[in-house]
């Protein structure tokens, strides 16, 4: 970027408290989250602790893992003997697919908004049990009314032993109405497993909005800027008990959660770390005056972006069960249709923009995806919503150009003409770059 282009974050910018690259315009918070400056300074310390003492370091480090546990459950208001400590919520998903038991013939229920590595997650277990995965269609524009007519519909049509659902849906940006799910599931007789990834941080109290759910997994590096590698497994009483970790180790033998807090000789400074994240942001801003600001500047972000492509007749349509920090804005027809154009065109929007923000695709459609944090201000989309369209027009112009040359005759009909396209300024720009 040239220096005119670049952010202006000022002193005492909350940009500042976070240790991100100034030259770029951080968008994308909910893939990968961003860890403030107090909660890295933790961690290195605790990093540097390790490696001075590996001994005495390992031997005190499942009591040390149990009292993280307990202030990060404080956070999450449960109980800690409720909460266990994972990578992150795949690794939740797959510790709870792991050790509990499908019936054969049974039925796995998803909905087509499921993350895809859960998808994958629950498609192996399922073929391991000898069950079988079956997937709701909800619309994008669905109402939380619609969503669960829809999912219990599905549980009333077959024998459904588990129940997956999203408490706030990643590549669509939608929050689900869990609590309500849970109570059809259960009614028909299923289990509920939620994946709360996105729920901590962004929802004041994600267990209480998963109601009665059986099993809960969110992550705590995404919205609550913990160290990464940091989330969270929940189940209560003897269903808790049927959980074990992916790897077993020295704690197998103990209870749940405990026999979560031992990984051999992993780094788990992250979740030692990860209270510090949690508690510089309630001293310094507050959790509840975070969310709401982060809700506000969301939908600026996403007025901004659908006005720029002329696409503020859509929002309407978006407006039912919108996530508080995240927004889509539909890209126009033909860019990011699949999960590959969608990666492909979000590095050339982050090259050519100087901002990263993610593409995502669903059913065959493109969105932009917002993410609003603390660091983030206003003018950061109108930066965005300035050199976007031209991007946009130029990634589409070389898709159209694509489509043409692989459809039958293009190739005679361009040598026909000189091949004067192919060799135009920009015609082959994503080789280019």
């Amino acid at each position: 970027m040239t220096p005119s282009t670049e952010p202006g974050h000022g002193a005492g910018h909350p940009f500042e408290d976070w240790a991100l690259d100034p030259a770029v315009r951080h968008l994308n918070h909910g893939s990968y989250g961003a860890v403030p400056r107090a909660a890295l300074a933790a961690q290195q310390a605790l990093r540097t602790e390790m490696d001075a003492g590996p001994d005495p370091w390992f031997r005190g480090l499942p009591e040390r893992v149990a009292h993280a546990r307990t202030r990060l459950a404080r956070y999450l208001r449960t109980p800690p003997e409720d909460l266990a400590l994972v990578a992150n919520a795949s690794a939740g998903v797959s510790a709870v697919l792991g050790s509990i038991t499908l019936p054969p013939d049974s039925e796995v229920l998803l909905t087509d908004h499921a993350y895809g590595a859960v998808v994958w997650a629950v498609e192996r277990a399922a073929r391991r049990a000898g069950a079988r995965v079956r997937t709701v269609h909800v619309p994008l524009s669905a109402t939380a009314e619609e969503i669960t007519a829809r999912v219990g519909a599905a549980l009333a049509a077959g024998p459904v032993s588990l129940l997956v659902v999203d408490q706030i849906t990643s590549a669509t940006a939608r929050v689900f109405p869990v609590a309500d799910l849970v109570e059809a599931a259960h009614s028909a007789g299923a289990r509920v497993l939620v994946d709360g990834a996105h729920g901590p941080g962004m929802l004041a109290d994600p267990l209480a909005h998963a109601g009665a759910a059986d099993y809960w997994v969110g992550n705590l590096h995404k919205w609550p800027c913990t160290p990464r590698g940091t989330g969270a497994l929940v189940a209560r009483g003897p269903l808790a008990q049927e959980l074990y970790p992916v790897v077993d180790s020295w704690g197998a033998p103990e209870p749940f959660p405990q026999r979560f807090d031992h990984q051999g000789t992993a780094d788990l400074t992250a979740w030692l770390a990860a209270p510090e994240a949690l508690e510089f942001i309630e001293r310094r801003y507050g959790w509840d005056a975070a969310r709401a600001r982060m809700t506000r500047l969301a939908d600026e972000a996403q007025r901004t972006l659908a006005a720029a492509l002329g696409r503020t007749g859509d929002l309407a349509a978006l407006a039912a069960c919108a996530a508080p920090a995240m927004r889509l804005v539909p890209l126009p027809a033909g860019l990011a249709a699949d999960q590959e154009a969608a990666h492909a065109l979000q590095c050339r929007v982050s090259a050519r923009t100087g901002c990263d923000v993610a593409c995502t695709t669903w059913r065959g459609r493109g969105f932009l995806r917002l993410s609003a944090h603390l660091y983030n201000d206003p003018a950061d989309y109108a930066h965005l919503a300035e050199l976007l369209p031209a991007c946009l027009a130029e990634c589409r112009a070389g898709t159209e150009t694509t489509a043409h040359a692989h459809a039958p005759g293009a190739q005679a009909a361009d040598a026909a003409h000189g091949d004067a396209h192919a060799h135009a300024p920009g015609a082959h720009v994503d080789a280019q770059d």
